[in-house]
């Protein structure tokens, strides 16, 4: 199997679309779609910006929505899968990220519409991940709270959010519209 990694504005329609597009041909076809950009920022309630929430529902879902819309005939075309990378903040409500959390709620959403919309042909789902640990040291202290909540006692690496993508990908096809959390079971804390 082949892949392509290309570079966009996910703000930008036709760009969205001219990377599809270029995916197709590159490709020949699309059989797997991971929808995996998002915009994250920590704001206290009263200091979000109408900015700051518009790019916050431009990346997380318009984006997410164009790149589906864009690859649809394709994947179609393969029976193929769509995996949206959605975010535990979509199900359970963060104060200091209200517009992320908002967003990534819609993210859900979008994908449970889409899979019915694009069904029979095309399975959508969609992976909620928790505190995944990148090794930003600025967190340090946070991510040791998380992974202290967390009941499996760590936080979340690359390689999880991965792997559940892999299901999501070789998974049996009547599988679909689900939104699967990668958490530890931080939701349960």
């Amino acid at each position: 199997m082949r892949g392509s990694a290309l570079k966009c504005d996910l703000r930008e329609a036709n760009q969205l679309r001219s990377a599809a597009a270029q995916a197709i041909r590159q490709l020949g076809k699309i059989n797997l779609l991971v929808n995996n950009a998002g915009f994250y920022q920590t704001r206290s309630f009263d200091e979000i910006s109408a900015e700051e929430w518009d790019q916050a529902f431009a990346v997380n879902v318009r984006g997410t929505f164009l790149m589906t819309q864009a690859c649809a005939e394709s994947l179609r075309q393969t029976k193929g899968r769509v995996v949206n990378i959605g975010s535990l903040g979509g199900i359970r409500p963060w104060a200091a990220h209200v517009h992320y959390c908002a967003s990534k709620a819609a993210t859900h959403m979008l994908t449970q519409a889409s899979a019915k919309a694009l069904a029979p042909e095309v399975k959508v789902n969609c992976i909620a991940p928790g505190m995944i640990d990148q090794g930003e040291v600025e967190l340090g202290e946070m991510r040791e709270r998380f992974a202290e909540k967390t009941p499996m006692k760590r936080n979340g690496s690359a390689a999880d959010v991965a792997q559940a993508v892999l299901f999501f990908a070789t998974c049996p096809d009547f599988i679909t519209g689900q939104i699967l959390t990668v958490d530890g079971g931080l939701a349960l804390a």
